[in-house]
């Protein structure tokens, strides 16, 4: 029988977008040459969150975008796949702040770092995630981190984001809840 437990409710999601924009803005002594892309599907909410949190902060327009990292995944075949991507601006010597929900083995990122590249030469690639649950394959570090949450490989992290499930909450789950191994 699986076992969910709440991990980040509605208000501590949005303390950590907020903790996450104001660290981009101080890593990068402001905005200039920033644009955020979030990987589909709950990296899009969050980085359209901080991409709006940015704009507001420093009183400007945040190039924002959604990119799709099915074709670029090295665990199956994007055979009739039709791509979503939504990047309406060149990434072409911009520091992108890529926003994903959660990191685990490094593989979503790797593949998202290869579909930024085809697009254009960043001046840099930076990482936020809202969970870090651990367990890399591959020499991946997050930038920036809403929350450290170390798992065992049989735990399950789910992001649940109002736009998609109808709420804000991050679960932990112990068991088969049948979702994805995140």
């Amino acid at each position: 029988m699986e076992e969910k437990r709440i991990i980040m409710d509605e208000k501590a999601i949005q303390r950590a977008t907020a903790r996450i924009s104001y660290e981009i803005i101080e890593r990068n002594k402001g905005i200039e040459d920033i644009c955020v892309i979030g990987i589909l599907s709950r990296g899009v909410t969050l980085g359209r969150r901080i991409a709006e949190k940015l704009s507001e902060l420093e009183k400007c327009s945040i190039p924002f975008g959604g990119l799709d990292i099915t074709p670029y995944r090295d665990d199956g075949s994007p055979e009739g796949h039709s791509e979503r991507t939504d990047i309406p601006f060149t990434v072409q010597d911009k520091k992108v702040i890529l926003v994903d929900d959660v990191i685990f083995t490094g593989r979503s990122v790797r593949a998202a770092i290869e579909a930024i590249m085809k697009r254009g030469r960043p001046k840099s690639i930076q990482l936020a995630v809202l969970i870090d649950r651990g367990h890399r394959e591959l020499p991946v570090r997050p930038d920036y981190v809403g929350k450290n949450l170390p798992t065992s490989h049989s735990e399950v992290v789910k992001v649940s984001v109002k736009d998609l499930d109808g709420a804000d909450m991050v679960c932990i789950f112990s068991g088969d809840p049948g979702h994805s191994t995140r």
